[in-house]
């Protein structure tokens, strides 16, 4: 049975996270509450997911990149008063997947300048960690420094304020993208999902016929497979992206099972949300289940005021007035319940928040938030599925090689 396309507006919210260090505010961690000594401790990771599935969040995010953080949109900086340096967000995510029960785990993976074989594998592997609550984040690089680490393409200096053809040059990225993102699905259908028999008496642990060559053939990648790992858990796990334009929006129409956008109000996520069911149609997907989230940098606190203040101390920490492609909300639990209501309205099924700082606006959503959103019948009371697919209302997926329909 096919999903619709849209998301049933009556539905209870969907809710996630995004990680980034010791928060989203380049000062956060400095605050008294960050634990700078622990950012690249796994107690840390883990105390951080725990908090948000305490919540009944659907999933967190985790980013990553490679490059040293910036506060330049392209090149490196040379500032050494904000956190700089990352842990793996893959490998953070296979760590403490198995420390959850419930909750969604989604790693960012520049898709740039690395291989779908071994992006698919190690998703794949996270589904099985995480017994079937795997998702990736796809995210391209146009930065010349990060080009440089790996030294087998090159990418043109973009400066995506006044070079008109800057747009051309990502358009090509993120059409790699959507191929790399059709690899990956390919590659994680590769074994139909009985391919293992391990059938001790007969000697035969695979059937070599349910493990399929899916002989992939564009302008970006020639990959035969099979994978080395079999079908995971969900079948496809969960493929999300952000998005802030045109171009980005394609990639999710095309290849996502979430888009993350940025309206700064409901009349632009209505224009959004338009844009990106048409792009789906047009891909042939119109039948397909496509969640878009809207995301927001949370400052949350018990009064406005409190949340303004610690926003222009923090501010003021940095140096320089904080600014983001998200809409950036300071207030309280109940006034972000309305803002989330309202956008939600105009037609998206979701957030995904970025907490300003870690230790603060986490436990703030989770522990004032999501009961506000709760009295208003906005948002589960407990988890209700075992997989991040179930937690979205996403169906698992036929595999597009099985030779034999499966059993009802």
């Amino acid at each position: 049975m096919s999903a619709s396309a849209s998301p049933d507006p009556s539905a209870p919210l969907h809710l996630a996270v995004a990680l980034d260090g010791a928060g989203w505010h380049p000062a956060a961690w400095r605050e008294p509450v960050a634990r700078p000594a622990e950012l690249f401790t796994a107690r840390y990771w883990a105390d951080l997911v725990a908090e948000a599935e305490r919540g009944l969040l659907d999933f967190v995010t985790i980013e990553d990149g490679l490059g040293l953080q910036s506060s330049h949109p392209i090149e490196p900086d040379d500032r050494t008063d904000q956190v700089r340096g990352r842990l793996d967000a893959v490998l953070i995510a296979a760590r403490i997947a198995p420390l959850t029960r419930h909750i969604g785990i989604v790693p960012t993976a520049v898709v740039t300048h690395t291989e779908p074989f071994h992006l698919s594998k190690a998703i794949a592997t996270l589904d099985y960690v995480s017994t079937g609550r795997a998702g990736l984040r796809v995210q391209i690089s146009a930065r010349q420094n990060e080009a440089a680490h790996f030294g087998r393409r090159s990418i043109p200096h973009i400066d995506p304020l006044n070079d008109p053809r800057a747009w051309d040059s990502v358009a090509a990225l993120f059409d790699e993208a959507a191929d790399y993102v059709e690899v990956v699905r390919r590659l994680w259908d590769s074994w139909e999902d009985d391919a293992e028999i391990r059938d001790i008496a007969t000697g035969r642990f695979v059937d070599r016929e349910k493990l399929h060559y899916i002989d992939f053939e564009g302008p970006h990648f020639s990959v035969k497979g099979p994978s080395i790992t079999p079908r995971p858990p969900q079948g496809q796990p969960v493929v999300t992206a952000l998005a802030h334009d045109t171009v980005p929006y394609r990639l999710v129409a095309r290849a996502a099972d979430v888009g993350y956008v940025t309206p700064h109000d409901a009349g632009q996520a209505r224009a959004i949300v338009e844009e990106i069911r048409a792009e789906q149609a047009a891909a042939g997907r119109a039948g397909e289940l496509l969640h878009v989230f809207g995301d927001l940098v949370v400052f949350l606190d018990d009064d406005p005021a409190e949340a303004t203040a610690r926003r222009e101390r923090l501010d003021a920490l940095a140096g320089y007035e904080y600014t983001s492609d998200a809409r950036i909300f300071t207030g309280t639990a109940a006034q972000l319940a309305d803002l989330l209501q309202e956008f939600a309205s105009a037609g998206l099924s979701g957030f995904r928040l970025r907490p300003a700082v870690a230790g603060h606006d986490l436990p703030a959503i989770t522990q004032k938030l999501v009961p506000e959103l709760q009295r208003r019948g906005a948002f589960r009371q407990t988890y209700e599925a075992d997989t991040l697919r179930g937690l979205l209302r996403l169906a698992r997926p036929a595999n597009r090689y099985a030779t034999a329909a499966p059993s009802a």
